[in-house]
């Protein structure tokens, strides 16, 4: 069954919206330039996304007011289906990723969970954005039943605490922090 799902954007669509590459999203986040808040962000398997909503607001936010390219907005909700345009983090659904999957049903690795991804075994992600994979919780979880009726050896249940760490907001598991990268690495706590 699909749901009505939030507007999202990663890196690669926030940037399209501005018309700048989406290395200056990285820019923006840098605390050297501290133009947009990393907490504004949701962390899946270890990278941000943002609500379309808030993204199209970004830009009134700033010190020098940067224009939404309309026809992209458009675009990003025709490509992600009907949907609707959630403005902060806290108005979104719980979001997965294949990192958060992986502990969900405590697979072997993440290697096998791609393949099963691939084969088309696993339901469609819910987003595509900036190359990678999303679902709603709720997707992954009514495939239960499909992915053991077709399972060579995996049992795929979940682990309800990891479930009810992702549904609340306090899951601290894989992915559930950026990685920090660059010169900023070494000054991070």
């Amino acid at each position: 069954m699909r749901r009505l799902k939030p507007y999202m954007v990663g890196h690669s669509e926030f940037a399209a919206l501005y018309n700048v590459e989406p290395g200056m999203v990285s820019q923006w986040l840098s605390p050297s330039r501290g133009v947009l808040d990393p907490a504004t962000a949701t962390v899946v398997s270890g990278v941000r996304y943002w609500p379309l909503g808030f993204a199209v607001r970004f830009g009134t936010t700033t010190a020098r007011i940067r224009r939404v390219d309309a026809s992209v907005r458009a675009r990003l909700k025709v490509e992600q289906g009907e949907g609707w345009e959630a403005d902060l983090e806290d108005e979104l659904p719980s979001i997965v990723g294949q990192q958060e999957i992986v502990q969900i049903f405590r697979l072997p690795s993440q290697a096998g969970l791609a393949t099963t991804v691939a084969t088309g075994r696993f339901p469609a992600g819910d987003w595509l954005l900036s190359g990678s994979m999303l679902w709603l919780l709720d997707t992954v979880l009514d495939a239960v039943p499909e992915l053991r009726a077709t399972a060579r050896s995996l049992p795929w249940n979940a682990d309800e605490d990891v479930v009810a760490a992702l549904r609340e907001g306090r899951y601290e598991g894989p992915g559930s922090r950026v990685l920090t990268r660059g010169r900023y690495a070494r000054k991070a706590p």
